[in-house]
Protein backbone atom coordinates (compact mmCIF):
# COMPACT_ATOMS: atom_id res chain seq x y z
CA UNK A 1 0.00 0.00 0.00
CA UNK A 2 3.17 2.38 1.02
CA UNK A 3 4.38 1.99 -2.94
CA UNK A 4 1.06 2.74 -4.47
CA UNK A 5 0.61 5.69 -2.55
CA UNK A 6 4.34 6.65 -3.47
CA UNK A 7 2.93 6.24 -7.18
CA UNK A 8 -0.11 8.22 -6.65
CA UNK A 9 1.62 11.31 -5.27
CA UNK A 10 3.77 11.86 -8.26
CA UNK A 11 1.30 13.83 -10.24
CA UNK A 12 0.60 16.46 -7.35
CA UNK A 13 4.25 16.75 -6.39
CA UNK A 14 4.47 17.98 -9.90
CA UNK A 15 2.80 20.54 -10.08
CA UNK A 16 4.25 21.97 -7.38
CA UNK A 17 7.24 21.38 -8.81
CA UNK A 18 6.83 22.67 -11.92
CA UNK A 19 4.44 25.92 -10.31
CA UNK A 20 7.89 26.30 -8.08
CA UNK A 21 10.10 26.65 -11.28
CA UNK A 22 11.94 30.04 -12.23
CA UNK A 23 13.85 31.08 -15.01
CA UNK A 24 17.91 31.37 -14.99
CA UNK A 25 18.61 29.12 -12.15
CA UNK A 26 17.24 30.65 -8.99
CA UNK A 27 16.44 28.60 -5.81
CA UNK A 28 13.25 27.22 -6.06
CA UNK A 29 11.03 25.93 -3.72
CA UNK A 30 10.32 22.07 -4.64
CA UNK A 31 14.34 21.37 -5.60
CA UNK A 32 15.67 23.53 -2.22
CA UNK A 33 13.28 20.99 0.39
CA UNK A 34 14.91 17.76 -1.84
CA UNK A 35 18.21 19.35 -1.29
CA UNK A 36 17.99 20.37 2.04
CA UNK A 37 16.21 16.27 2.88
CA UNK A 38 19.41 15.22 0.70
CA UNK A 39 21.39 17.00 2.84
CA UNK A 40 19.79 15.83 6.02
CA UNK A 41 20.28 11.69 5.05
CA UNK A 42 23.98 12.41 3.68
CA UNK A 43 25.21 12.00 7.41
CA UNK A 44 29.47 12.13 7.26
CA UNK A 45 29.63 11.05 3.42
CA UNK A 46 32.06 13.48 1.12
CA UNK A 47 29.57 15.52 -1.06
CA UNK A 48 31.46 14.03 -4.11
CA UNK A 49 30.74 10.69 -3.03
CA UNK A 50 27.05 11.24 -2.14
CA UNK A 51 26.80 13.25 -5.85
CA UNK A 52 27.19 10.03 -7.37
CA UNK A 53 24.50 8.14 -4.88
CA UNK A 54 21.80 10.77 -5.80
CA UNK A 55 22.15 11.49 -9.31
CA UNK A 56 22.04 7.84 -9.72
CA UNK A 57 19.06 7.21 -8.10
CA UNK A 58 17.39 10.18 -10.29
CA UNK A 59 18.44 8.33 -13.29
CA UNK A 60 17.03 5.21 -12.01
CA UNK A 61 13.73 6.88 -11.60
CA UNK A 62 13.42 8.37 -14.18
CA UNK A 63 13.81 5.39 -16.76
CA UNK A 64 11.61 3.45 -14.41
CA UNK A 65 8.63 5.96 -14.43
CA UNK A 66 8.73 6.76 -17.89
CA UNK A 67 9.07 2.66 -18.72
CA UNK A 68 6.17 2.22 -16.09
CA UNK A 69 4.60 5.00 -17.96
CA UNK A 70 4.77 3.05 -21.53
CA UNK A 71 3.77 -0.28 -19.80
CA UNK A 72 0.72 1.49 -18.21
CA UNK A 73 -0.40 2.12 -21.99
CA UNK A 74 0.37 -1.06 -23.23
CA UNK A 75 -1.86 -2.44 -20.57
CA UNK A 76 -4.65 -0.91 -21.21
CA UNK A 77 -4.41 -1.46 -25.35
CA UNK A 78 -3.65 -5.24 -24.36
CA UNK A 79 -7.46 -5.25 -23.01
CA UNK A 80 -8.54 -4.47 -26.58
CA UNK A 81 -5.47 -5.82 -28.72
CA UNK A 82 -3.55 -8.41 -28.34
CA UNK A 83 -0.37 -6.24 -26.94
CA UNK A 84 1.88 -7.97 -24.29
CA UNK A 85 3.30 -5.16 -22.49
CA UNK A 86 6.42 -6.98 -21.81
CA UNK A 87 7.70 -7.20 -25.31
CA UNK A 88 10.74 -4.75 -25.71
CA UNK A 89 10.10 -3.73 -28.90
CA UNK A 90 7.45 -1.29 -27.99
CA UNK A 91 10.03 0.54 -25.62
CA UNK A 92 12.49 0.59 -28.18
CA UNK A 93 10.39 2.63 -31.14
CA UNK A 94 9.55 4.72 -28.20
CA UNK A 95 13.11 5.64 -27.60
CA UNK A 96 12.55 4.36 -23.99
CA UNK A 97 14.96 2.28 -22.08
CA UNK A 98 14.01 -1.66 -21.12
CA UNK A 99 13.33 -1.57 -17.40
CA UNK A 100 13.49 -5.52 -16.01
CA UNK A 101 10.80 -6.43 -13.41
CA UNK A 102 13.50 -6.26 -10.53
CA UNK A 103 14.83 -2.85 -11.49
CA UNK A 104 11.54 -0.84 -11.44
CA UNK A 105 11.10 1.58 -8.86
CA UNK A 106 7.69 -0.05 -7.34
CA UNK A 107 9.66 -3.39 -6.70
CA UNK A 108 12.75 -1.71 -5.44
CA UNK A 109 10.57 0.36 -3.13
CA UNK A 110 9.51 -3.07 -1.65
CA UNK A 111 12.99 -3.76 0.20
CA UNK A 112 13.09 -0.03 1.70
CA UNK A 113 13.16 -2.25 5.13
CA UNK A 114 15.10 -4.78 4.31
CA UNK A 115 19.24 -4.28 5.24
CA UNK A 116 20.59 -4.83 1.93
CA UNK A 117 18.70 -2.51 -0.51
CA UNK A 118 22.36 -1.30 -1.20
CA UNK A 119 22.46 -5.09 -2.88
CA UNK A 120 19.04 -4.42 -4.68
CA UNK A 121 20.26 -1.46 -5.74
CA UNK A 122 23.22 -2.89 -7.62
CA UNK A 123 21.39 -5.52 -9.27
CA UNK A 124 19.31 -3.28 -10.42
CA UNK A 125 21.75 -1.29 -11.82
CA UNK A 126 23.82 -4.19 -13.31
CA UNK A 127 20.33 -5.52 -14.71
CA UNK A 128 19.60 -2.19 -16.86
CA UNK A 129 23.36 -1.65 -17.86
CA UNK A 130 23.11 -5.43 -18.92
CA UNK A 131 19.80 -4.88 -21.28
CA UNK A 132 20.93 -1.50 -22.50
CA UNK A 133 24.07 -1.87 -24.18
CA UNK A 134 24.51 2.19 -24.53
CA UNK A 135 24.63 1.84 -20.95
CA UNK A 136 27.33 0.01 -20.16
CA UNK A 137 29.95 1.16 -17.76
CA UNK A 138 28.13 4.32 -16.98
CA UNK A 139 25.58 3.57 -13.84
CA UNK A 140 26.79 3.47 -10.46
CA UNK A 141 27.08 0.05 -9.15
CA UNK A 142 28.46 0.12 -5.33
CA UNK A 143 25.63 0.92 -3.12
CA UNK A 144 26.22 -2.02 -1.33
CA UNK A 145 29.45 -0.28 -0.58
CA UNK A 146 28.35 3.01 0.65
CA UNK A 147 29.33 4.06 4.08
CA UNK A 148 25.55 5.19 4.60
CA UNK A 149 23.61 2.90 6.75
CA UNK A 150 20.59 1.31 5.26
CA UNK A 151 18.28 3.68 6.90
CA UNK A 152 19.68 6.38 5.51
CA UNK A 153 20.15 5.00 1.83
CA UNK A 154 16.28 3.99 1.87
CA UNK A 155 15.66 7.73 3.40
CA UNK A 156 17.50 8.83 -0.15
CA UNK A 157 14.75 6.22 -1.89
CA UNK A 158 12.11 7.39 -0.16
CA UNK A 159 13.26 10.93 -1.62
CA UNK A 160 13.57 10.53 -4.90
CA UNK A 161 10.19 8.99 -5.21
CA UNK A 162 8.87 12.74 -4.51
CA UNK A 163 9.60 13.30 -7.98
CA UNK A 164 7.73 11.88 -10.27
CA UNK A 165 8.23 11.69 -14.15
CA UNK A 166 5.08 9.67 -15.27
CA UNK A 167 3.76 12.31 -17.00
CA UNK A 168 4.57 12.83 -21.17
CA UNK A 169 8.02 12.40 -21.73
CA UNK A 170 8.69 16.28 -23.17
CA UNK A 171 7.33 17.31 -19.85
CA UNK A 172 9.12 14.76 -17.70
CA UNK A 173 12.27 15.62 -18.96
CA UNK A 174 11.90 19.56 -18.02
CA UNK A 175 11.31 18.34 -14.56
CA UNK A 176 14.20 16.25 -14.48
CA UNK A 177 16.46 18.76 -16.07
CA UNK A 178 15.83 21.37 -13.18
CA UNK A 179 16.20 18.80 -10.77
CA UNK A 180 19.44 17.36 -12.22
CA UNK A 181 20.96 20.95 -13.18
CA UNK A 182 19.93 21.92 -9.49
CA UNK A 183 21.98 19.16 -8.06
CA UNK A 184 24.63 19.40 -9.84
CA UNK A 185 24.66 23.09 -9.04
CA UNK A 186 24.69 22.46 -5.32
CA UNK A 187 27.36 19.56 -5.28
CA UNK A 188 29.37 21.67 -7.31
CA UNK A 189 28.89 24.46 -4.63
CA UNK A 190 29.23 21.66 -1.78
CA UNK A 191 32.68 20.35 -3.26
CA UNK A 192 34.22 23.34 -3.55
CA UNK A 193 37.11 23.45 -5.77
CA UNK A 194 36.77 20.05 -6.66
CA UNK A 195 33.21 20.60 -7.83
CA UNK A 196 34.14 23.05 -10.47
CA UNK A 197 35.78 20.23 -12.45
CA UNK A 198 32.48 18.39 -13.64
CA UNK A 199 29.96 21.46 -13.53
CA UNK A 200 29.88 25.43 -15.06
CA UNK A 201 27.79 27.80 -13.83
CA UNK A 202 24.41 27.87 -16.02
CA UNK A 203 24.36 31.43 -16.54
CA UNK A 204 28.06 30.97 -17.94
CA UNK A 205 26.87 28.02 -20.26
CA UNK A 206 23.59 29.99 -21.67
CA UNK A 207 25.90 33.21 -22.51
CA UNK A 208 28.52 30.70 -24.41
CA UNK A 209 25.65 29.22 -26.45
CA UNK A 210 23.68 32.10 -26.90
CA UNK A 211 26.41 33.93 -28.30
CA UNK A 212 27.94 30.64 -30.11
CA UNK A 213 24.77 30.20 -31.50
CA UNK A 214 25.15 26.22 -32.67
CA UNK A 215 21.31 26.66 -34.75
CA UNK A 216 21.79 24.83 -37.77
CA UNK A 217 22.88 21.22 -38.37
CA UNK A 218 26.67 20.65 -37.81
CA UNK A 219 29.30 19.52 -35.18
CA UNK A 220 29.19 20.72 -31.61
CA UNK A 221 32.42 19.34 -29.64
CA UNK A 222 33.89 20.12 -25.90
CA UNK A 223 37.00 18.06 -25.24
CA UNK A 224 36.65 19.14 -21.62
CA UNK A 225 33.11 17.92 -21.53
CA UNK A 226 32.99 17.67 -17.45
CA UNK A 227 29.02 16.99 -17.14
CA UNK A 228 28.18 17.85 -20.08
CA UNK A 229 26.20 20.61 -19.76
CA UNK A 230 27.25 22.31 -22.57
CA UNK A 231 25.40 19.77 -25.01
CA UNK A 232 21.95 20.36 -22.81
CA UNK A 233 22.08 24.05 -23.26
CA UNK A 234 22.91 23.87 -27.44
CA UNK A 235 20.43 21.41 -27.94
CA UNK A 236 17.75 23.75 -26.01
CA UNK A 237 18.99 26.94 -27.89
CA UNK A 238 18.68 24.53 -31.91
CA UNK A 239 15.06 23.70 -30.25
CA UNK A 240 13.97 27.15 -29.25
CA UNK A 241 15.26 28.78 -32.22
CA UNK A 242 13.19 26.31 -34.28
CA UNK A 243 15.68 23.62 -35.47
CA UNK A 244 15.42 19.45 -34.04
CA UNK A 245 17.29 18.54 -31.27
CA UNK A 246 18.80 15.93 -33.66
CA UNK A 247 20.33 18.92 -35.95
CA UNK A 248 23.23 18.70 -34.51
CA UNK A 249 26.01 15.86 -33.47
CA UNK A 250 27.87 15.83 -30.28
CA UNK A 251 31.39 15.18 -29.65
CA UNK A 252 33.00 15.07 -26.29
CA UNK A 253 35.54 14.14 -23.94
CA UNK A 254 36.13 13.79 -20.18
CA UNK A 255 39.33 12.38 -18.02
CA UNK A 256 37.84 12.21 -14.97
CA UNK A 257 35.73 8.60 -15.15
CA UNK A 258 32.82 9.69 -12.69
CA UNK A 259 32.73 12.48 -14.53
CA UNK A 260 32.37 10.81 -18.00
CA UNK A 261 29.93 8.62 -16.74
CA UNK A 262 27.83 11.36 -15.34
CA UNK A 263 28.06 13.15 -18.67
CA UNK A 264 26.53 10.30 -20.23
CA UNK A 265 23.97 9.76 -17.67
CA UNK A 266 23.59 13.39 -18.52
CA UNK A 267 23.12 12.82 -21.89
CA UNK A 268 20.83 9.80 -21.89
CA UNK A 269 18.40 10.92 -19.42
CA UNK A 270 17.58 13.53 -22.10
CA UNK A 271 17.60 11.37 -25.24
CA UNK A 272 20.62 12.89 -26.32
CA UNK A 273 23.01 11.29 -28.68
CA UNK A 274 26.44 12.08 -28.50
CA UNK A 275 30.08 10.55 -29.05
CA UNK A 276 31.78 10.92 -25.52
CA UNK A 277 34.05 8.09 -26.55
CA UNK A 278 34.37 4.65 -25.81
CA UNK A 279 35.81 5.58 -22.77
CA UNK A 280 37.32 8.42 -20.20
CA UNK A 281 40.75 10.01 -21.44
CA UNK A 282 43.13 12.78 -21.28
CA UNK A 283 42.66 15.04 -24.22
CA UNK A 284 45.97 16.06 -24.69
CA UNK A 285 47.88 12.79 -24.78
CA UNK A 286 45.20 11.08 -26.05
CA UNK A 287 42.64 12.74 -28.41
CA UNK A 288 39.78 10.42 -29.04
CA UNK A 289 38.73 12.24 -31.82
CA UNK A 290 41.89 13.45 -33.47
CA UNK A 291 40.63 13.64 -36.60
CA UNK A 292 37.37 15.91 -35.91
CA UNK A 293 36.73 19.55 -37.19
CA UNK A 294 34.18 20.68 -35.68
CA UNK A 295 31.45 23.30 -36.78
CA UNK A 296 31.13 24.56 -32.64
CA UNK A 297 33.31 24.38 -29.98
CA UNK A 298 32.16 25.24 -26.61
CA UNK A 299 34.45 24.63 -23.25
CA UNK A 300 35.23 25.25 -19.80
CA UNK A 301 38.85 24.14 -19.28
CA UNK A 302 40.32 23.56 -16.18
CA UNK A 303 41.59 27.02 -15.40
CA UNK A 304 45.69 27.55 -15.03
CA UNK A 305 46.22 23.85 -15.14
CA UNK A 306 49.56 23.05 -14.40
CA UNK A 307 50.43 19.72 -14.47
CA UNK A 308 49.02 18.95 -17.79
CA UNK A 309 51.99 16.73 -19.30
CA UNK A 310 53.30 19.58 -21.80
CA UNK A 311 56.79 18.38 -20.72
CA UNK A 312 56.22 15.20 -22.93
CA UNK A 313 54.21 17.09 -26.13
CA UNK A 314 57.03 19.59 -26.93
CA UNK A 315 56.80 18.83 -30.80
CA UNK A 316 52.96 17.99 -30.64
CA UNK A 317 51.10 19.07 -34.35
CA UNK A 318 49.18 21.61 -32.77
CA UNK A 319 50.68 24.31 -31.42
CA UNK A 320 50.82 25.95 -34.73
CA UNK A 321 51.20 29.38 -33.29
CA UNK A 322 53.64 28.78 -30.45
CA UNK A 323 54.78 25.47 -28.04
CA UNK A 324 52.69 26.31 -24.68
CA UNK A 325 54.64 26.58 -21.41
CA UNK A 326 54.66 23.35 -19.20
CA UNK A 327 53.73 25.18 -16.51
CA UNK A 328 50.24 26.48 -17.32
CA UNK A 329 47.62 24.83 -20.32
CA UNK A 330 45.83 27.57 -21.47
CA UNK A 331 47.40 28.27 -24.88
CA UNK A 332 47.68 24.73 -25.32
CA UNK A 333 43.03 24.47 -24.52
CA UNK A 334 43.18 27.45 -27.28
CA UNK A 335 45.45 25.74 -29.81
CA UNK A 336 43.94 22.40 -29.66
CA UNK A 337 40.30 24.37 -29.73
CA UNK A 338 41.51 26.03 -32.96
CA UNK A 339 43.38 22.99 -34.11
CA UNK A 340 39.44 21.22 -34.35
CA UNK A 341 37.87 23.91 -36.03
CA UNK A 342 36.58 23.76 -39.38
CA UNK A 343 37.22 25.99 -41.82
CA UNK A 344 34.54 28.27 -41.12
CA UNK A 345 34.22 27.17 -37.37
CA UNK A 346 34.01 29.24 -34.31
CA UNK A 347 34.91 28.07 -30.33
CA UNK A 348 33.86 30.04 -27.49
CA UNK A 349 35.35 28.70 -24.19
CA UNK A 350 36.65 30.66 -20.64
CA UNK A 351 39.84 31.37 -19.60
CA UNK A 352 41.36 32.93 -17.00
CA UNK A 353 41.91 36.80 -17.30
CA UNK A 354 45.69 36.37 -17.00
CA UNK A 355 45.11 34.78 -20.63
CA UNK A 356 44.50 38.32 -21.85
CA UNK A 357 47.54 39.74 -20.98
CA UNK A 358 50.42 37.35 -20.05
CA UNK A 359 53.48 37.46 -21.58
CA UNK A 360 55.21 35.13 -19.62
CA UNK A 361 56.49 31.58 -20.95
CA UNK A 362 55.79 32.35 -24.35
CA UNK A 363 51.81 32.96 -23.68
CA UNK A 364 52.40 36.61 -25.11
CA UNK A 365 54.16 35.26 -28.16
CA UNK A 366 51.45 32.53 -28.59
CA UNK A 367 48.76 35.51 -28.70
CA UNK A 368 50.82 37.67 -30.71
CA UNK A 369 50.65 35.16 -33.18
CA UNK A 370 47.09 34.26 -33.08
CA UNK A 371 46.23 37.85 -33.42
CA UNK A 372 48.28 38.83 -36.19
CA UNK A 373 46.66 35.37 -37.92
CA UNK A 374 43.46 37.30 -37.44
CA UNK A 375 41.53 34.53 -35.49
CA UNK A 376 39.99 36.49 -32.08
CA UNK A 377 37.13 37.10 -32.95
CA UNK A 378 35.82 38.41 -29.24
CA UNK A 379 36.94 38.56 -25.86
CA UNK A 380 34.29 39.18 -23.06
CA UNK A 381 35.39 39.88 -19.38
CA UNK A 382 32.90 38.67 -16.73
CA UNK A 383 32.21 39.71 -13.12
CA UNK A 384 33.25 37.75 -10.44
CA UNK A 385 31.89 35.04 -8.02
CA UNK A 386 30.47 33.61 -11.18
CA UNK A 387 32.48 29.71 -10.39
CA UNK A 388 31.60 27.60 -7.68
CA UNK A 389 35.63 26.32 -8.03
CA UNK A 390 37.34 29.45 -7.89
CA UNK A 391 36.93 33.05 -7.26
CA UNK A 392 39.81 34.04 -9.85
CA UNK A 393 38.01 36.56 -12.81
CA UNK A 394 37.86 34.95 -16.01
CA UNK A 395 37.19 35.58 -19.77
CA UNK A 396 35.16 34.30 -22.46
CA UNK A 397 37.22 33.67 -25.83
CA UNK A 398 35.88 33.40 -29.09
CA UNK A 399 37.80 32.15 -32.01
CA UNK A 400 37.20 31.85 -35.73
CA UNK A 401 39.08 30.39 -38.67
CA UNK A 402 36.92 32.72 -41.36
CA UNK A 403 35.64 36.13 -40.64
CA UNK A 404 35.25 37.11 -44.00
CA UNK A 405 31.79 35.55 -45.13
CA UNK A 406 31.34 32.68 -43.05
CA UNK A 407 27.12 31.41 -41.78
CA UNK A 408 25.32 33.13 -38.92
CA UNK A 409 22.81 31.13 -36.98
CA UNK A 410 19.87 32.56 -39.14
CA UNK A 411 21.76 30.70 -42.39
CA UNK A 412 22.89 33.96 -43.98
CA UNK A 413 26.21 35.22 -44.42
CA UNK A 414 28.03 37.35 -41.98
CA UNK A 415 29.23 40.56 -42.64
CA UNK A 416 33.23 40.60 -43.14
CA UNK A 417 35.18 41.26 -40.03
CA UNK A 418 38.83 40.89 -41.27
CA UNK A 419 41.02 42.88 -39.12
CA UNK A 420 38.57 43.33 -36.33
CA UNK A 421 37.98 42.13 -32.89
CA UNK A 422 34.87 42.76 -30.74
CA UNK A 423 35.99 43.53 -27.01
CA UNK A 424 32.89 43.67 -24.14
CA UNK A 425 33.07 44.34 -20.52
CA UNK A 426 30.56 43.35 -18.54
CA UNK A 427 32.36 43.17 -15.13
CA UNK A 428 29.67 45.16 -13.11
CA UNK A 429 26.88 42.92 -13.90
CA UNK A 430 25.24 40.48 -12.47
CA UNK A 431 23.41 39.87 -9.31
CA UNK A 432 24.30 38.23 -6.09
CA UNK A 433 22.66 35.46 -5.51
CA UNK A 434 23.99 34.22 -1.79
CA UNK A 435 27.18 36.00 -0.04
CA UNK A 436 29.89 34.07 -2.48
CA UNK A 437 27.74 33.65 -5.29
CA UNK A 438 26.82 35.61 -8.53
CA UNK A 439 24.78 35.17 -11.64
CA UNK A 440 24.23 36.90 -14.86
CA UNK A 441 19.98 37.63 -15.55
CA UNK A 442 18.21 36.34 -18.62
CA UNK A 443 18.07 39.93 -19.38
CA UNK A 444 21.94 40.56 -18.99
CA UNK A 445 22.67 37.77 -21.40
CA UNK A 446 20.68 38.88 -24.32
CA UNK A 447 21.77 42.42 -24.25
CA UNK A 448 25.91 40.33 -24.11
CA UNK A 449 24.79 37.75 -27.21
CA UNK A 450 22.56 40.50 -29.51
CA UNK A 451 25.85 42.78 -29.14
CA UNK A 452 27.88 40.15 -30.43
CA UNK A 453 25.30 39.34 -33.35
CA UNK A 454 24.84 42.59 -34.08
CA UNK A 455 28.76 43.19 -34.39
CA UNK A 456 28.79 40.19 -37.05
CA UNK A 457 26.10 41.50 -38.78
CA UNK A 458 23.88 38.50 -38.00
CA UNK A 459 21.09 40.05 -36.35
CA UNK A 460 18.76 42.33 -38.61
CA UNK A 461 16.75 43.79 -36.43
CA UNK A 462 19.47 45.36 -34.42
CA UNK A 463 22.84 47.42 -35.92
CA UNK A 464 25.94 47.15 -33.84
CA UNK A 465 27.47 50.45 -32.54
CA UNK A 466 30.64 51.28 -29.66
CA UNK A 467 28.69 51.63 -26.18
CA UNK A 468 31.90 53.54 -23.66
CA UNK A 469 32.34 51.29 -20.77
CA UNK A 470 30.64 48.25 -22.35
CA UNK A 471 31.44 47.36 -26.36
CA UNK A 472 33.79 48.13 -28.81
CA UNK A 473 35.09 47.29 -31.59
CA UNK A 474 38.85 47.46 -32.47
CA UNK A 475 41.05 46.93 -35.20
CA UNK A 476 44.52 44.69 -35.11
CA UNK A 477 46.17 47.79 -35.24
CA UNK A 478 44.71 49.20 -32.50
CA UNK A 479 45.56 46.16 -30.42
CA UNK A 480 49.36 46.34 -31.09
CA UNK A 481 49.18 49.42 -29.92
CA UNK A 482 48.11 47.73 -26.48
CA UNK A 483 51.37 45.43 -27.17
CA UNK A 484 48.72 42.91 -27.72
CA UNK A 485 46.71 42.85 -24.74
CA UNK A 486 42.86 41.92 -24.92
CA UNK A 487 41.88 43.19 -21.68
CA UNK A 488 38.39 44.56 -23.15
CA UNK A 489 38.96 47.80 -20.26
CA UNK A 490 41.97 48.79 -21.98
CA UNK A 491 39.29 49.21 -25.26
CA UNK A 492 35.80 50.35 -24.11
CA UNK A 493 36.58 53.21 -21.94
CA UNK A 494 34.81 53.70 -19.26
CA UNK A 495 31.23 54.74 -17.82
CA UNK A 496 31.40 56.67 -14.81
CA UNK A 497 27.88 55.42 -13.62
CA UNK A 498 28.42 51.78 -14.08
CA UNK A 499 31.95 52.26 -12.77
CA UNK A 500 29.78 53.71 -9.62
CA UNK A 501 27.87 50.96 -9.12
CA UNK A 502 30.96 48.43 -9.59
CA UNK A 503 32.59 50.05 -6.85
CA UNK A 504 29.20 50.18 -5.04
CA UNK A 505 28.49 46.17 -5.65
CA UNK A 506 32.43 45.79 -4.60
CA UNK A 507 31.62 47.27 -1.27
CA UNK A 508 28.62 45.62 -0.65
CA UNK A 509 30.28 42.24 -1.09
CA UNK A 510 32.50 43.30 1.50
CA UNK A 511 30.01 44.21 4.31
CA UNK A 512 28.34 40.51 3.70
CA UNK A 513 31.79 39.05 4.05
CA UNK A 514 32.29 41.28 7.50
CA UNK A 515 28.83 40.21 8.27
CA UNK A 516 29.44 36.48 7.81
CA UNK A 517 32.78 36.73 9.35
CA UNK A 518 31.32 37.93 12.93
CA UNK A 519 30.58 34.77 14.98
CA UNK A 520 28.67 36.88 17.58
CA UNK A 521 26.55 40.23 16.55
CA UNK A 522 24.71 42.14 18.42
CA UNK A 523 21.42 44.13 17.79
CA UNK A 524 22.31 47.27 17.28
CA UNK A 525 25.41 45.67 14.78
CA UNK A 526 22.92 43.98 12.84
CA UNK A 527 20.82 47.06 12.65
CA UNK A 528 23.45 49.28 11.53
CA UNK A 529 24.86 47.09 9.04
CA UNK A 530 21.59 46.55 7.60
CA UNK A 531 21.89 50.80 7.19
CA UNK A 532 24.85 50.93 5.72
CA UNK A 533 23.36 47.80 2.88
CA UNK A 534 20.54 49.84 2.61
CA UNK A 535 23.16 53.44 1.96
CA UNK A 536 24.93 51.03 -0.87
CA UNK A 537 21.95 50.05 -2.73
CA UNK A 538 20.44 53.73 -2.95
Amino acid sequence: MEQKSLWENDLRINEDFKQSAKPNGAVLGFEKQLWEAAEKLRGHMDAAEYKNVVLGLIFLKYISDQFQYKYDKLTEENALERIDPEDRHYYKDANIFWVPKEARWNYLCLYLQDKNIGQHLDYAMEAIELLNPQLKDVLPKDYSKLSLHPQQLSGVVKLISRIGFTEQKRESKDILGRAYEYFLSQFASAEGKKGGQFYTPQCVVSLLVEMLAPSYKGTVYDPCCGSGGMFVQSERFVEHHGGRAGDIIIYGQESNPKTWKLARMNLALRGLKGNLGSHWADTFHNDLHSDLEADYIIANPPFNMKEWGGERLRSDKRWLFGIPPIGNANFAWVQHFIHHLSKSGTAGFVLANGSMSSNTSNEGEIRKTLIENDLVECIVSLPGHLFYSTQISVCLWFVTRNKKNGTGFDGKLLRNRSGETLFIDVRTFGTMVDRVHRELTDEEIRKIANTYHAWRGDNNKASYKNIPGFCKSATIASIRSHKYALVPGRYVGFDKTAQSKWHISELINEVNEIEHKLKSISTSSKRAIAIVKELLNG
